[in-house]
């Protein structure tokens, strides 16, 4: 400890490090300093070494609370709940309003969910065949089962408790939710039809119906309608029975359910939480938009104001001024083109329109000078400001590619970075534990045969082996791309089924098997002629 204080002592001693007039320098004085100079030169002197001592080892600028340009920003070191959770009804209620009648703000969230998303995921079973001692041949059987099983739940509408949507619309609905009001939440409830052959249901719940019971106060255990234990893992969750906002609910009193994190039983997840969180503690996700809404909310004022200075500027009206002020012109055919009559007392601009004034009046004409000019570049260098913010290239944010190939590839790829890390979170935290748990249903049904999946963790998890695969990037120039492609498997750089997948989203087996008999169906028709192998080589 002496040592510290010692090691201290020698870094506040300005005069190794500056001469008085230096220390001086580094700070102003206020009213203050000079009142107190004005009595006591010594105490103001070492006041003034103690500030600029403060200054000298205030090692990033930015933390600086004397500069002008710093000094009146104010900020607390609040933890993630405590900034987050009082604005998040604003901010969701400002990100719906902005996606329901923005329509770049709209176009954008809709343009994530078509590059994420698009026509859904495509199951590849990928069971380790090493630790279950499969054959190739075993495998492929198996895996070609397990993804017809997933096929009849996740295909069928029956796996939407309202039976509306598919597994798809349903992952459409849950990633737009999440990335409109911050996070979505789906129960795995499950319910028995006849005719139905898995239990297994989907629910998804609106982020604002969970809240505290009895709308009591946030804790550290409790906050956001999400109880959890001493080491943060989710407990339960409570769950309004309707929407707070809902027309019915003056009608009704608010009533919770408590749904279980987990069950007691099997330690399957009852619900699924689906956000992004970016801070240690953050019980609830933010909309994507909460960066960009007063960027989006001012640039859409502007646009109305400007388109409606345009609408003005192009009726052209005319004033005429008589010496008596009475005049000859008949009013009364004016409703269709202005909605005016004879006698109404409001001004107007019309469509080659006529207005007489009184004896003295003038008037200047009505010309806004639109369209403007400037609008376009103003209203673009806003979007690329918030193309960063959105992480979506501005040429994709505004769905026009003006210049090279080259550079409308490289927003293609940048653009596709982000669909790739946003399908990586979207399959791990919502896809894929609906896909266990359904597993498990499958096997205990009898449905798919696999032994020890209840007895062994790592043998459940050899079982459990998935990948899903979305729609491709597309291509810009599809000559080349194909090319690239061939070149790619002539190095042995890649496989046919990585391939496909990334050129047009397809399946090579299925390929393969529908080549192989239309390639039997034109030999035996006699379309093609069969090839014999050159005996010379």
């Amino acid at each position: 400890m002496l040592t510290q204080r010692n090691s201290l002592k020698q870094r506040k001693i300005p005069a190794q490090r500056n001469s008085p007039a230096q220390q001086n320098s580094l700070v102003q004085q206020n009213f203050i300093d000079k009142t107190i100079g004005y009595f006591s030169p010594v105490t103001a002197a070492k006041r003034m070494r103690a500030r600029a001592a403060m200054e000298l080892f205030n090692s990033y600028n930015g933390a600086s609370k004397k500069r002008r340009s710093l000094k009146q920003w104010f900020t607390k070191g609040n933890d993630a709940d405590t900034d987050i959770l009082d604005d998040l009804p604003t901010l969701r209620d400002r990100s719906r309003d902005l996606c329901r009648n923005n329509p770049l703000a709209g176009g954008a969230l809709k343009t994530k969910l078509t590059h994420v998303v698009g026509t859904g995921f495509r199951l590849q079973a990928r069971i380790d065949r090493t630790v279950l001692n499969l054959t190739d041949e075993e495998a492929d059987k198996i895996e070609a089962a397990i993804q017809r099983e997933w096929r009849l739940f996740f295909d069928s509408k029956e796996c939407d408790i309202a039976r509306t949507l598919t597994g798809t619309a349903l992952t459409r609905m849950a990633y737009h939710q999440a990335k409109e009001n911050g996070d979505v939440f789906i129960l795995l409830p499950r319910k028995k039809i006849k005719g139905v052959v898995y239990d297994l249901k989907l629910q998804i719940i609106e982020a604002d119906r969970v809240c505290n019971k009895d709308n009591a106060q946030d804790t550290s255990l409790l906050a956001g309608g999400i109880k959890k234990d001493k080491f943060g893992a989710p407990v339960e969750y409570h769950i309004l029975k309707t929407h707070p906002g809902s027309l019915s609910k003056a009608a009704v009193q608010e009533k919770w359910q408590v749904r279980k994190a987990f069950g007691e039983k099997t330690g399957l997840r009852n619900v699924i939480h689906l956000y992004n969180p970016t801070r240690p503690g953050q019980s609830r996700g933010v909309p994507d938009l909460s960066n960009v809404i007063e960027l989006f909310k001012q640039l859409g004022r502007y646009s109305e104001a400007e388109i409606m200075a345009a609408v003005v500027s192009g009726m052209f009206t005319v004033f005429i001024e008589t010496e008596t002020g009475a005049g000859g012109f008949d009013y009364s055919n004016l409703g269709d083109e202005t909605g005016s009559s004879g006698d109404d007392k409001d001004y107007k601009l019309g469509n080659g329109l006529m207005v007489e004034l009184a004896a003295g009046e003038k008037i200047h004409d009505s010309n806004p000078g639109r369209p403007n000019a400037s609008f376009d570049a103003f209203v673009l260098a806003i979007l690329r400001q918030i193309g960063v913010g959105l992480e979506i290239p501005f040429e994709i944010l505004i769905k026009h590619f003006t210049r090279s190939y080259s550079a409308a590839r490289a927003s293609l790829l940048e653009f596709w970075k982000y669909v790739l890390t946003e399908r990586l979170w979207l399959t791990e935290n919502f896809v894929k534990p609906v896909y266990e748990i359904w597993m498990w249903e499958a096997v205990a049904k009898g449905r798919i045969s696999a032994p020890g999946f209840f007895a062994d963790p790592v043998i459940r998890a050899a079982w459990l082996g998935a990948q899903f695969v979305g729609p491709s990037k597309g291509q810009i120039d599809e000559l080349k791309e194909v090319n690239a492609a061939r070149a790619r498997l002539e190095a042995r750089l890649t496989t046919l089924e990585q391939e496909t997948a990334a050129m047009n989203g397809g399946d090579w087996e299925k390929n393969h098997i529908q080549q192989v008999k239309e390639r039997k169906k034109q030999l035996a028709d006699g379309l093609i002629e069969k090839q014999t192998p050159d005996k010379g080589k």
